[in-house]
């Protein structure tokens, strides 16, 4: 666990450098984008969550559940996410990066020292987890940013994982399975709880995730200008979006370029297609005559045992809804799932970004249809035939 924070916590300091060199030492210094924070703000938050839930033993997000003070005198009314309305963080006077940093080291400092007296007990190390799990979410999210920004990138952590299998459709009879994370387990988000037996009809699956290649024959083929392929709300969506392609997808002749990291680099047909969203990802499915899995029968493809099912190069759109799981109850970090349901669409697997000890096929990750930003790509199915 230890050794899992000091790796967390750099790799959240090294990505932070990114933006410093690019001269984003201040709010006002980064774009006021949607789905974006200015990353002199997310860098003290990501230490403030784990004060808050480690060294001030909060026992939810609830100010009335927290003990004692923050280190930062004004940490609270900064960086509190869930009282901290999106816009105005651009308009914190926040401490200078230097004096950011000197946060994140006294709290993990302080953070390791606490570890080393607990008892190795799940529900001790509990709060350790959720930090770690939060902060290698920012981390993936601060990655994503450098990409929206056309920043440079450290290198290692714009690999993508490369899995050397060749494409095919693996049929499953269907069966039953329990799907979420039982109670009593190590860690788990509050929406993968509790779990349940679900039934599975029987499908058939893609190995692999859908290439750069393939999505662009629908490119080629007009798929952006047919609009039987696009629901009501992607085709809504393109409207307003004129878009032809990808995001950061450019032609150049014959070919097809892409932006990766602020470099244009020529698109390798083999890797998979990355940055689509839901809309685009329904719409090549409809083109292909094909459909997105549901998450019950991804889970259940991941938890097979099947050796051409595999996954962590991208985050997969699925077919279903974000809605609670029967017996749901909000985590300690409330406004975690609660506030998503029913407004955002599941993803599942990891993608290059995600951090190794952050793959488990019962994670549930889940964000607005729109989103193209993250590292997030498709696989296809069908019913049989």
């Amino acid at each position: 666990m230890a050794h899992a924070l000091r790796q967390a916590r750099s790799n959240t300091l090294a990505l932070f450098e990114c933006f410093l060199a690019a001269g984003m030492d201040q709010p006002t210094q980064v774009p006021q984008l949607r789905y974006l924070n200015p990353p002199v703000w997310e860098v003290g938050h990501i230490a403030w969550v784990a004060e808050w839930y480690i060294l001030r033993a909060a026992s939810s997000s609830d100010p009335q559940d927290v003990h004692g003070n923050c280190l930062l005198s004004r940490g609270d009314s900064w960086f509190d996410a869930n009282r901290v309305p999106h816009a105005q963080r651009w308009r914190f006077d926040l401490p200078a990066p230097g004096a950011l940093k000197t946060y994140c080291h006294e709290v993990l400092d302080r953070v390791l020292d606490k570890l080393m007296r607990e008892p190795d007990e799940a529900l001790a190390l509990y709060p350790y987890r959720l930090a770690l799990a939060h902060e290698d979410m920012h981390g993936e999210a601060l990655l994503a940013a450098l990409q929206v920004l056309g920043l440079e990138a450290p290198e290692p952590a714009t690999q993508v994982r490369q899995l050397a299998y060749a494409p095919t459709e693996i049929a499953f009879p269907g069966g039953s399975i329990d799907i979420g994370s039982a109670r009593g387990a190590a860690f788990a988000f509050d929406n993968e709880q509790q779990a349940h037996h679900c039934r599975v009809a029987p499908f058939s699956i893609d190995s692999t995730l859908v290439s750069n290649a393939q999505f662009a024959d629908f490119v080629d083929d007009g798929g952006y200008d047919q609009r039987q392929f696009w629901s009501p709300a992607g085709a809504d969506w393109l409207m307003r979006q004129e878009r032809s392609a990808p995001r950061y997808w450019q032609r150049d002749g014959a070919q097809w370029r892409c932006m990766r990291f602020g470099r244009l680099a020529t698109l390798a047909g083999a890797e998979p297609v990355r940055h689509l969203n839901l809309y685009e990802a329904q719409a090549y499915c409809a083109w292909a005559g094909r459909r997105l899995p549901t998450e019950i029968e991804w889970e259940y493809a991941a938890r097979s045992g099947h050796p051409a099912f595999r996954w962590g190069q991208l985050w997969e759109w699925t077919a279903t809804p974000f809605e609670p799981y029967p017996e749901f109850q909000p985590g300690p970090e409330r406004e975690y799932s609660l506030p998503c349901f029913s407004s955002h669409q599941v993803l599942r697997g990891a993608s290059f970004a995600t951090p190794q000890r952050m793959l488990w096929e019962q994670f549930r990750y889940f964000h607005v249809p729109e989103r193209d930003d993250l590292f997030t790509g498709l696989r296809t199915c069908a019913w049989p035939r």
